[in-house]
């Protein structure tokens, strides 16, 4: 199976050990800015450092191709740098490209980059420059942008003259109120970049626009987005604009995660390091892989497995975890001053019916009333309301994400000069 269209969109969203792709077509409009890319085939290299496992599905989940290859055979491994893995593993992504695109033209990659800091709010060409400043705020986001950064050189490296997009998290969330992104520190602190940026904007902005097309009349009304998946977030959207969101300086802050706590008292940090010694690489492992729901069940990040397992702490761990939603939902309510619509989004917000009904039914004080039978339906194609239909009470939705086509989006614009 092959691309067969004249150009191409490829878009990379690069992980410490996977870097997962897609190919977008321009179709015949491409001169039209507005034009939405059309999705052509998807898929990811894992287990870059170890032994690397790349597969292309095509669009209908159909497995186009897949390799394995032993990092330290050709010197890729986690002891070479974490560039040289994302470098062999972008080479393959782009062997395979090259016979997909059956002669088509690579116009541009677009990237998935967490942190755009106070210079970058909306998606940009990357130029030497840009990559400078982007590798300038590796503090701020130290295990997701070196990642990043290893994916545009990599680009850069083999294919110079190719135009490449940074695609921002942080950007959609840029222009709220100073209120909602101070800290109660220091003031000189803030002018340094220490400040609530938030993140999971590209799957915010993408919800934000398919909302418009599928239910314009809340759209632009008081909305709650949940992006719950691996990592988890909620975002306060009015007037289709980010009002406040729960992850602040890093990802680690708002609702519990797979192995991220969310909010924490940073006096237990104080407390782990005064008593028992623990160091900045310790704290770092703890926070962003032994805690959230796989330290609270101490059986599995995945709720799939918690659902399933006879282990009280698992039951405790998902206890908690709607909790904090719930608890997250009337903070960011309080914000908007009042709710119109609730939106499920991601990996647990699209697929898991219990966690939906459960946080629904501790939302009753505003209103919230599920169509049982709606919710549990599992098949939401580009958006269903799961809500009532009286019209008297927020509605709620489940709409699956989709990251990878709102980077397509940026990157033609971006390169089409809109």
């Amino acid at each position: 199976m092959h691309a067969n269209t004249g150009e191409l969109i490829l878009t990379l969203n690069a992980g410490s050990s996977s870097i997962k792709f897609a190919v977008y077509a321009v179709g015949a409009d491409a001169d039209d800015p507005r034009a939405d890319p059309a999705l052509r085939a998807k898929g990811q290299v894992e287990g870059i450092g170890t032994r690397p496992h790349f597969v292309a599905k095509s669009t209908d989940g159909q497995v186009l191709s897949e390799s394995w290859w032993e990092s330290a055979a050709d010197g890729t491994g986690s002891g070479s740098g974490s560039g040289s893995g994302h470098a062999r593993a972008f080479q393959q992504i782009w062997s395979w490209l090259a016979d997909f695109a059956d002669g088509g033209r690579i116009m541009a990659v677009g990237h998935r980059v967490a942190h755009g800091g106070e210079a970058y709010s909306r998606p940009v060409l990357i130029t030497p420059e840009i990559t400078r400043v982007l590798t300038g705020l590796i503090p701020l986001v130290p295990l997701h942008q070196p990642n990043n950064l290893a994916a545009i050189r990599a680009v850069a490296a083999d294919h110079p003259d190719l135009p490449q997009v940074a695609c921002f998290d942080t950007g959609f969330h840029r222009g709220r109120a100073l209120v909602t992104e101070q800290l109660g520190l220091p003031r000189a602190l803030l002018a340094r970049g220490v400040r609530r940026y938030g993140f999971h904007g590209l799957s915010y902005e993408y919800i934000v626009e398919k909302l418009r097309e599928i239910a314009p009349d809340v759209a632009d009304k008081r909305v709650i987005v949940a992006h719950l998946g691996s990592g988890c977030s909620m975002t306060a959207i009015r007037g289709g604009q980010s009002i406040d969101t729960t992850m602040g300086f890093s990802a680690l802050d708002g609702v519990p995660m797979g192995t991220r706590p969310g909010a924490l008292d940073p006096g237990v940090l104080l407390f782990l390091m005064r008593e028992d010694g623990l160091g900045v690489e310790a704290l770092e492992t703890l926070l962003y892989k032994q805690s959230g729901l796989l330290g609270l069940s101490g059986v599995s990040n995945d709720l799939r497995a918690l659902h399933q397992s006879d282990d009280p702490g698992a039951a405790e761990a998902i206890d908690y975890f709607v909790y904090r939603i719930g608890q997250t939902l009337g903070a960011l309510t309080a914000s908007l001053g009042g709710l119109d619509a609730l939106v499920f989004t991601a990996g647990v917000g699209e697929n898991d019916a219990d966690i939906r009904e459960r946080v629904c039914a501790d939302a009753g004080w505003l209103g919230i009333e599920l169509d049982l039978e709606r919710n549990a339906a599992g098949r939401f194609g580009d958006g269903a309301r799961i809500s009532r239909d009286d019209g008297l009470r927020p509605e709620v939705w489940v709409i699956p994400t989709d990251e990878e086509r709102m980077i397509a989006r940026h990157t033609l614009r971006v390169v089409r000069g809109a």
